[in-house]
């Protein structure tokens, strides 16, 4: 039987995110009633038929060519019909917008848009051509909260970033949008593109494989002309195919030695191909028994005293796999890296799964012996390059977040909080820069620009408060089953680390005086309440004795601890009412 061509297509998405282009036509859209330019073709007969008071049925193109003398064409008919640009765009309007008497589906994204802003969001796709003017897959990438910029006209590519800098995904509208009086429908007007819009698709087509859905060539002149001009071939081409293939697209698919794939439709497939990536990402992971068996291993080093040694090796050789994948090509930051961060971060989690497993009952079970093989764990895990992509930069201390998370949640449920504060309190080396605590370098809202503008580009994450806090409460939770099986406690033991690591950083801090770090308890008022007067109950009730204070983990005395705690809830007041959240 062999490999099937959507097959090896998946393959190449998923192990070379970012290196695809799609080039879209407006077979992607049939199934939002949005018509192909025949339909259109045919409707506008029927309106001339109509005002000539003859019946055009059953054959409306049939009709024209009696009528005329000779084969009606979309293009020409509309030029005839409609003198100007602005004249065609207004014919065109109801077309491409959705009115009262459409259902629900009209003119609205389809599966095909939303798997493709699937794609986007996880970092498969970054550039998009199409010769739609609809809005659709705009539209589909908003109700993700996808970052994207639209190129249509020649002023958005004079201020357009170039495609290995801009972090959001570009669509090449490259015969305009239907709400501006520029779109090109006319012989004369697909007959050839600008200088600098010949420039981008040969970029596009020498540097990136290429995936073709709903486009029959036919009449697009210049966009044939610009793929064929393209001689060099980095990756595949692959060509979705519905129905049989016009004259133009054959001979394209041969100059490209393109791989032909058979659909039969536009939604079936973009989604085969998102659930096929989704699919190879999951396998990505460890194997779950070799999870498995390093926690029943674990779990038998941390019984007895006699195998501190082997604990150590264990969780040793654990991080080191996890830093020498790091160290590779595959987690490269260079500034002409294209990779969502939302593929980068499942990348991470993907090959932190068996320490993460691991670390909440490392935490749980940690004796002062073993305080040193995490803290080893976490500094292996401090990454920060100098040069590069920033927010891949800024991504890579994620791993280090992650770990310190796991273990901060562990610890909590046992009330360790002197190893809290021993990992807290970890020094890392960064260079030429000043020193710090681990507490400062790897909270959320510190590593990231406060947390928000990169946070907001993780999938689903548009509109949170504190979208990478959210990001890690949702990914954590399955790796700490073991020790918190109910979900509302293992919210309550999520907000109760992000406090108290709050708490540490105002107290270790010296340069942002009145600062804390808000975390996901900043819009979950009541829970932050019950956490902070528990904490205030032990240090009036035990005063020194408080874990809190023995802990030093935000104040060696009892004053300190109460004078770093009533600060702190004036603090997250503050941020509460410049965020709107009352």
């Amino acid at each position: 039987m062999g490999i099937k061509p959507i097959e090896s297509l998946i393959f190449a998405i998923q192990s070379n995110p970012g290196t695809y282009a799609l080039l879209l036509g407006s077979g992607i859209s049939r199934a939002a009633n949005i018509p192909t330019g025949w339909e259109i073709t045919e409707d506008l007969i029927r309106k001339l038929a109509a005002q000539k008071k003859e019946e055009c049925e059953p054959d409306p193109g049939a009709w024209y060519l009696e009528k005329f003398g000779k084969e009606p064409d979309y293009s020409k008919l509309l030029e005839e019909l409609a003198k100007t640009k602005t004249e065609r765009q207004q014919l065109l309007r109801s077309y491409f917008e959705p009115n009262s008497t459409n259902n629900e589906d009209d003119k609205r994204p389809t599966k095909t848009h939303k798997a493709i802003a699937s794609l986007v969001a996880k970092g498969f796709i970054k550039v998009i051509i199409t010769t739609n003017f609809d809005r659709l897959l705009e539209n589909a990438l908003n109700e993700l909260g996808i970052k994207h910029t639209v190129i249509s006209t020649l002023d958005q590519i004079n201020g357009a970033l170039p495609l290995t800098q801009d972090k959001n995904c570009q669509i090449l509208k490259i015969h305009g949008d239907y709400q501006d009086t520029r779109i090109k429908n006319t012989p004369s007007e697909l007959e050839k593109y600008s200088n600098k819009f010949n420039k981008i698709l040969n970029q596009i087509f020498d540097e990136y494989g290429l995936i073709v859905c709903g486009w029959s060539a036919e009449w697009d002149t210049a966009l044939c002309n610009a793929l064929s001009h393209v001689k060099t071939r980095r990756f595949t081409t692959y060509w979705a195919i519905h129905g049989e293939l016009k004259e133009q697209a054959s001979k394209l698919i041969e100059l490209r030695d393109a791989q032909k794939i058979q659909i039969k439709d536009a939604d079936t497939f973009f989604q085969e191909v998102a659930d096929g990536v989704d699919a190879i990402e999951k396998y990505s992971k460890p194997h779950p028994l070799s999870t498995e068996l390093a926690v029943a291993n674990l779990k038998r080093y941390l019984s007895e005293p006699k195998y501190d040694i082997q604990l150590a090796d264990l969780v040793d050789e654990t991080v080191n796999k996890i830093v020498e994948a790091i160290s590779s090509e595959d987690f490269n930051v260079k500034p002409e890296n294209r990779e969502n961060p939302t593929t980068r971060v499942h990348k991470y989690e993907a090959l932190c799964s068996t320490l993460l497993s691991m670390a909440p009952i490392g935490a749980f079970n940690a004796r002062k012996e073993h305080w040193h093989t995490w803290q080893k764990a976490l500094r292996c895990l401090y990454k920060n390059s100098d040069s590069g992509n920033a927010y891949l930069i800024d991504l890579q201390l994620y791993p280090g977040t992650l770990l310190l998370y796991s273990f901060g949640i562990g610890a909590v449920e046992n009330e360790k909080f002197g190893f809290l504060n021993h990992l807290f309190t970890t020094k890392i080396h960064r260079g030429i820069r000043r020193d710090d605590i681990l507490s400062i370098q790897l909270f959320p809202p510190l590593i990231f620009d406060s947390g928000r503008e990169i946070g907001h580009l993780l999938e689903g994450m548009g509109t949170r408060y504190t979208p990478i806090n959210d990001w890690l409460y949702t990914t954590l939770k399955q790796y700490v089953k073991q020790i918190a099986p109910d979900e509302n406690h293992y919210l309550y033991l999520f907000n109760k680390f992000e406090i108290l690591i709050a708490l540490s950083f105002r107290y270790n801090d010296t340069n942002y005086p009145g600062y804390a770090p808000p975390g996901g308890f900043i819009y979950q008022k009541e829970q932050e309440k019950q956490i902070l007067d528990e904490i205030r109950y032990s240090l009036n009730n035990y005063e020194n004795d408080s874990p809190f204070v023995t802990s030093r983990i935000f104040g060696k005395t009892l004053v300190e601890c109460m004078g770093n705690l009533a600060e702190f809830e004036k603090i997250v007041s503050k941020i509460r009412e410049s965020w709107h959240i009352f």
